[in-house]
């Protein structure tokens, strides 16, 4: 399969490409496209047939559940079952955006999409040529993101054409994503809303609309039982080729370990802030970003996450990034990368 790449310009969308996009959603085939959060790899979502195609282009496990996307609120109502007064309340402070609620689910949504489970994942994406091809694809798009399952999410469409090339027939280049983590997940089936993926949406945001929230547990652990309600609970995922470490404990400590890892044998990686960058002489450095600026951290992950596979190290070290805010998202998609193999110096 020859795979198309295709630049959009959103503040003028070229109609003619953006109704084919949907046109071979709407038969059954498959269109990587930007969002906000990553690239997402798009197929009806009510056309069973299609979900198992993305299962197929992405080596993704059957009992991973898809996200749906929507482009309008009221289809919202067309496949979740019960909607809880929360949600609406979600929905209005952070829709369009990068948060995604799970609902009971209605029949019409097939079990190949929700990867078996009864339950629905739903978010409606801010990214202006999602919205559009949403809505050219019949309004329900079911989009992972557009990577070969456990490898890092693609928040370029290069990224995507590493992984889909041949795969796929379109992929629509929006450019580098805004936050480059995927969406927070909150379940709202159970009595009180839970957290099951952190994400650009944090938990104190989420609480000053709903007050009653709490996290999962399993969050920033690793249970090979957990059937996986939402995307990323139980397989390893985001993962560079080689084996990631991350270092716990404070800064003087943390960079005296890597230092000594990366005197050793092979090609060491090291991620790094710009805090620290000129403390390590050795290795192959990359600097995700300021510590002051936990936005940059997220946003930088993947990217770094990516360039090493293509720097052919051996291993890799990181600093750890607990941040106030965004720092339990990052180092959920971090310890899930790791393969949750972590020290503490």
């Amino acid at each position: 399969m020859q795979t198309e790449l295709i630049r959009i310009d959103r503040t003028r969308m070229d109609r003619e490409v953006m109704e084919r996009a949907g046109a071979l959603l709407r038969g059954g085939s498959l269109v990587a496209f930007p969002t906000e959060t990553v690239y997402g790899l798009g197929a009806n979502a009510l056309d069973e047939e299609a979900a198992k195609k993305i299962y197929a282009a992405k080596g993704r496990p059957s009992d991973n559940p898809l996200i749906v996307h929507i482009a309008e609120l009221e289809a919202l109502e067309g496949i979740a079952a019960q909607i809880p007064k929360e949600a609406w309340m979600l929905a209005e402070a952070f829709w369009p955006g990068p948060l995604t609620m799970i609902f009971h689910k209605k029949d019409r949504v097939p079990w190949g999409t929700t990867g078996g489970l009864a339950t629905v994942a739903v978010r409606m994406p801010s990214d202006e040529i999602a919205g559009e091809l949403i809505r050219q694809g019949g309004g329900y798009i079911a989009a992972p993101s557009a990577n070969v399952s456990g490898r890092p999410s693609p928040t370029t469409a290069e990224h995507v054409y590493e992984d889909m090339k041949g795969r796929i027939p379109l992929i629509l280049d929006g450019g580098p994503v805004p936050i480059g983590l995927e969406s927070t997940i909150v379940d709202l089936t159970e009595d009180c809303p839970v957290i099951l993926r952190p994400g650009y949406i944090t938990l104190s945001m989420i609480q000053e609309v709903i007050r009653e929230t709490k996290v999962d547990r399993g969050l920033i652990q690793e249970d090979s039982f957990i059937r996986p309600k939402a995307p990323g609970m139980k397989y390893r995922h985001y993962a560079p080729r080689a084996q990631l470490t991350i270092v716990e404990g404070e800064a003087g400590p943390v960079i005296a370990y890597i230092n000594e890892q990366a005197r050793g044998t092979g090609k060491v990686g090291i991620i790094c802030t710009e805090e620290t960058k000129d403390c390590y002489p050795l290795g192959d450095v990359k600097c995700i970003g300021s510590r002051q600026d936990e936005r940059s951290i997220a946003s930088h992950l993947f990217q770094v996450l990516r360039e090493f596979d293509g720097d052919d190290v051996d291993r890799i070290y990181s600093e750890s990034f607990d941040t106030p805010g965004l720092g339990q998202a990052i180092m959920n998609r971090l310890l899930k990368a790791a393969g949750h193999h972590k020290i503490h110096v």
